[in-house]
C-alpha cells in the first residue's frame, strides 16, 4: 500500500482512480471529486473541504477525519465505507452507498442523508438538522443514537433501531419490517402506513401515533399525554404499560392497556372492526 503524508491536494480528481494508498494527515482542498473513483483507500487525521471526495469508490474507511461544510455530498455511489471517530459538519453525507459502518460520530447538519442506501450500520451517532434521514433505504443496525429531524425513515426496510432517542415528525411512515427496543420516540404521526413495525419497552409521545399500520405489534411500551386519538384503522397486537390518553377506530387486533382516557368507536371504524381492548 502507497502512502500519502502531511500534503495538500485541491483542484478537479486530484487522487482520481488511485488504488491501494494510506493518506496520513493530508489536507483536501477546494475543489471537486478528490478521490473519485478509487479502492482500497485509508484516510487517517486528513481534513476534507472540496465537494464530493468519495465517489464511486470500492472500500475506504476514513478515520479521525475532518468533513468540513464544503465537502459537502462526500460519500455517494460507493460501497465498503467505514467512518470512525470523525468530525462532520458537511450535509449530504451519505447516498447510493452499500455497506456502511459509523461509529463514534456526530453530523449537526445531516440533510438528506443516508438516502437509497443499504446494509448501514451506525454505533455511538448522532443526527441533527436530518430531515428526510433513511429515505428509501434498507438493512440497516443502530444502536446507542440521537436523531433531531422530521419524515426519517420513510420507505425504509429490514430495520433494528436499539437504545435511541429519536425526535422526528412523521417517522417510519410506509416502513417495512421495522423493531425498534429500549428507545423514545417524539413526534407526530408516528408509524403512519407501515407494515411489521414492532417496538418493544419504548416511550412514545405525539400526538396521533401509529396509524394506519399493518402487523403493528407493541411490547411493554408507555404512551405519553399528548399521545392521543391512537391506532386508527391499524390491525395490532398491543401490551401497553401506561394508561392512554385516546384510542380511536383501531381495525382488528387486541390491546391490553391499564386505562384509556376516552375510547372512540364511531361510524368511520373499518371492517372487521374487532379489535379487543382490554383493561388490565
Amino acid at each position: 500500500m502507497d502512502t500519502i503524508k502531511n500534503a495538500e491536494f485541491e483542484g478537479e480528481r486530484p487522487l482520481f482512480a488511485r488504488h491501494d494508498l494510506l493518506l496520513e494527515n493530508v489536507s483536501i482542498g477546494v475543489g471537486e471529486s478528490a478521490l473519485k473513483r478509487c479502492k482500497n483507500i485509508i484516510a487517517e487525521k486528513c481534513t476534507f473541504n472540496g465537494k464530493y471526495p468519495f465517489w464511486h469508490c470500492d472500500g475506504f474507511t476514513v478515520r479521525q477525519c475532518i468533513f468540513n461544510e464544503g465537502a459537502r455530498a462526500a460519500l455517494w455511489y460507493s460501497r465498503g465505507c467505514k467512518m470512525i471517530d470523525c468530525t462532520v459538519t458537511a450535509p449530504k453525507m451519505f447516498r447510493e452507498i452499500e455497506d456502511v459502518e459509523v461509529k463514534n460520530t456526530d453530523f449537526p447538519d445531516g440533510q438528506e442523508m443516508f438516502w437509497h442506501c443499504r446494509h448501514v450500520k451506525l454505533n455511538k451517532v448522532s443526527i441533527h438538522n436530518c430531515d428526510y434521514l433513511f429515505m428509501h433505504s434498507s438493512d440497516i443496525t443502530i444502536e446507542d443514537y440521537e436523531q433531531h429531524g422530521n419524515y426519517s425513515f420513510q420507505y425504509a426496510r429490514n430495520v433494528e433501531i436499539r437504545n435511541a432517542l429519536i425526535h422526528s415528525k412523521d417517522a417510519f411512515w410506509n416502513t417495512e419490517n421495522v423493531t425498534v427496543r429500549d428507545s423514545e420516540l417524539h413526534g407526530e404521526y408516528l408509524g403512519w402506513h407501515s407494515h411489521n413495525l414492532t417496538l418493544i419497552n419504548c416511550h412514545i409521545t405525539g400526538t396521533q401515533p401509529l396509524c394506519y399500520a399493518h402487523n403493528l405489534k407493541i411490547i411493554d411500551c408507555t404512551f405519553g399525554q399528548d399521545a392521543d386519538l391512537a391506532f386508527e384503522e391499524s390491525e395490532l397486537d398491543a401490551k401497553i404499560v401506561s394508561p392512554m390518553v385516546s384510542i380511536k377506530n383501531p381495525t382488528t387486533g387486541q390491546i391490553r392497556v391499564p386505562k384509556v382516557g376516552q375510547i372512540i368507536l364511531d361510524e368511520n371504524i373499518q371492517q372487521p372492526a374487532d379489535c379487543k381492548i382490554i383493561l388490565e
